[in-house]
């Protein structure tokens, strides 16, 4: 036997095959899901993950593969740290990442402690398609093979201890392939889509969403042009995002994009393409998985939101809490709040949260 192993079964088919992998490899596995949240989901057409009959497909499949399957209501936990934190961001004018949070503060971080000290786990692995690496010897996480769904990116907050506790069954295989397993296999859910939308949202989109809930009180504004000329009325500061160019109302002589939401004056400033690149990006709540001075810096490439093509840096520094990265041509500029994913080559080294 390899060791125990408690796998984050999200009732879907990638989790589902990186469970059966680890149990044909020799691993005792366990299945654990998280009940996160009780969304009610408004079109049969929307899929989420962590709603309740992702959780009863989790169930049927451990029963399937034979292993024992633990379900952990996390609800609260939930809401304190991902939910409560999606909204206080909004209401700062910013734009979060959800899911990164998630990742250390609930599905992953927490949940690799919570099952080695009450579950004696030597280990978590979940379905991301991620790899793992070192360098100088420091564990750090690599981009999976499948790089059109490769998720390192959503692990740039993870704490750097718990990275030799993570197992990614996944890593070295595409999307296609971990479908072929479930199907060869017979696993219930080998035809489940996957899940795209985030979790408790139940498919609105996040200003919807605060408002619906009545989560956030906000005026509309006007949408000013960098020159201080009026050129309309916004819906309310969430509904807008740096970089956003389609949707905003109004009318101009050249496509105007959002270069800045002005919390203090209810207003959103907006421009030619040509104001909104940038030199330099700043972070803060650093997370660093190798120190800086084993950095390659001729090999660094970084990453403002999922599925951004890596952006080549000329320098890097790091001061107290923040670190700045400036490029080697300008960029347009990237949201605040959203999530700086730092790779050498394809290796993850740090991450913060875009000042």
């Amino acid at each position: 036997m390899k060791g125990k192993v408690a796998v984050g079964m999200s009732g879907g088919v990638d989790s589902s095959v990186a469970a059966l992998i680890l149990k044909e490899e020799g691993y005792e596995v366990i299945g654990i899901t998280l009940k996160l949240s009780t969304p009610e989901v408004c079109s049969s057409d929307v899929q989420i993950c962590c709603s309740p009959q992702d959780v009863k497909d989790a169930k049927q499949v451990a029963n399937y593969l034979g292993i024992k399957h633990y379900t952990i209501d996390w609800e609260d936990l939930f809401k304190k740290e991902v939910i409560d934190y999606f909204v206080n961001t909004y209401k700062e004018g910013l734009t979060p990442n959800p899911c990164v949070i998630c990742n250390r503060k609930v599905k992953t971080g927490r949940l690799a402690k919570y099952v080695n000290l009450f579950l004696e786990a030597d280990y978590l692995a979940t379905g991301h398609y991620i790899r793992k690496s070192k360098i100088n010897n420091f564990p750090v996480l690599q981009r999976g093979k499948d790089l059109k769904k490769d998720q390192s990116y959503f692990m740039a907050l993870i704490e750097p201890d718990i990275v030799n506790m993570l197992l990614f069954p996944l890593g070295n295989l595409t999307k296609e392939e971990t479908r072929e397993i479930a199907q060869k296999y017979k696993i219930p859910v080998s035809h489940k889509k996957d899940s795209f939308e985030i979790c408790f949202t139940a498919g609105l989109t996040p200003a919807e969403y605060l408002r619906n809930n009545n989560l956030i009180n906000e005026q509309t504004g006007d949408i000013l042009h960098i020159t201080g000329k009026k050129l309309g009325t916004h819906k309310g500061l969430s509904s807008y995002t740096i970089g956003q160019r389609r949707g905003l109302g109004i009318r101009w002589k050249k496509p105007l994009y959002v270069l800045e939401k002005n919390i203090e004056n209810n207003t959103i400033i907006v421009g030619e393409e040509e104001h909104l690149y940038t030199e330099s990006v700043v972070a803060g709540n650093i997370n660093l998985f190798v120190p800086l001075k084993y950095w390659n810096k001729e090999k660094i490439y970084i990453q403002g939101r999922y599925n951004q093509k890596p952006v080549e840096i000329k320098d890097v520094s790091i001061e107290k809490d923040d670190i700045k990265i400036l490029f080697k041509k300008k960029q347009k500029k990237f949201a605040p709040g959203q999530i700086l994913a730092v790779y050498q080559d394809d290796k993850l080294i740090a991450g913060g949260i875009i000042k």
